[in-house]
């Protein structure tokens, strides 16, 4: 081989490894969500939630309405969870690091957590879940035409569902003029608000109990000494979560209590009305594949829910010496024996 020859093929051969070095670098300073474990997209899912996993469960069943998208935690997709675990005042900070940490979409559980996110960012989608009205939140701009960064499905479709709720635990016990009703220092004034305006309309006198720090023990305690016939839970992520210890204390004090989730009926509530969870989380999810897919949130109408169960516990009715009426049987989607 003569010099030229070897100075070419040297010469070559620098350049390759100068190519190599530099697509190196460019595959660095990419951003993260552009390349896939194939070559795909893979995306960042944010999540911001105001208490601790409602379940140990509970962050596996968006990931399934997701799997069924197409979308594979840890292959295609990288959830960054947050959990202000009851501390609402950290919400700010920790919305902020989602936005920091550069994710395609956030799902924000709860007006607290969309008004943090929100004003965290106004680029970033956020998809929101809760018991609240965003309009009157100010979150939106409208149901049909939300019109920001914000779009998402609610869990009632007018309302809280308290109304019906305390309409349902009276039919439930009709010999119950006085009723304890349960909230979080984090309920919206709305569902406070609906909660008492059905109470006057039944002629029912309410007594409302705000529980401080998660001591349920000293709100029950509380609500005992106004002696009430029966209990209304509101609907609250906190309450969802402490489910069991509320329903330990319930069937102490003896209480025939009305819940939220189907799930509290389950785990030994007399009674609850609401939508189910796993539908929720598929309606998350779908929003979460559109956004993604290219949609802007302020063109995608805010999701109500068209379905609601009512369950109804017969196990804790007997513990407790009720009997149920007949009619409220016939309408339970549920009924566990």
């Amino acid at each position: 081989m003569t010099r030229f020859s070897i100075a070419a093929c040297r010469f070559r051969m620098g350049l390759t490894a100068m190519s190599v070095v530099a697509f190196a670098l460019v595959l660095i300073s990419a951003p993260y969500s552009s390349y896939g474990q194939q070559g795909g997209r893979v995306y960042r899912l944010g999540i911001l939630r105001p208490t601790a996993p409602l379940s140990a469960d509970d962050e596996d069943r968006i990931s399934v309405a997701l799997r069924a998208l197409g979308y594979v935690e840890r292959e295609n997709l990288f959830i960054e969870r947050r959990y202000a675990e009851g501390k609402i005042e950290r919400l700010p900070e920790l919305a902020r690091d989602l936005v920091h940490t550069r994710v395609d979409v956030i799902v924000a559980v709860g007006a607290a957590a969309v008004r943090t996110a929100k004003d965290a960012t106004t680029t970033i989608p956020i998809i929101m879940w809760g018991l609240f009205d965003p309009v009157s939140e100010g979150l939106v701009a409208s149901l049909a035409r939300p019109g920001t960064n914000v779009t998402g499905a609610l869990i009632a479709a007018d309302g809280t569902l308290a109304a019906k709720r305390l309409e349902l635990l009276r039919e439930s016990v009709p010999c119950a003029p006085r009723i304890a009703a349960l909230f979080d220092n984090a309920s919206l004034r709305a569902q406070v608000d609906e909660t008492q305006r059905a109470a006057k309309s039944l002629g029912i006198t309410l007594t409302i109990t705000e529980v401080q720090g998660g001591d349920y023990e000293s709100a029950f305690a509380s609500m005992a000494a106004t002696r009430p016939s029966a209990l209304f839970v509101a609907g609250s992520t906190f309450f969802f979560r402490d489910r069991k210890r509320i329903i330990e204390l319930a069937a102490k004090h003896r209480l025939p209590a009305i819940y939220e989730w189907p799930e509290q009926a389950r785990d030994g509530g007399l009674m609850a009305y609401g939508t189910d969870l796993q539908e929720g989380y598929r309606r998350v999810g779908s929003y979460i594949d559109r956004v993604l897919k290219g949609a802007k949130p302020g063109d995608l109408p805010v999701e109500q829910p068209t379905k609601f169960a009512l369950g109804i516990n017969l196990k804790t009715a007997k513990a407790l010496g009720l009997a149920i009426p007949q009619s409220l049987l016939q309408r339970a989607d549920e009924v566990i024996r």
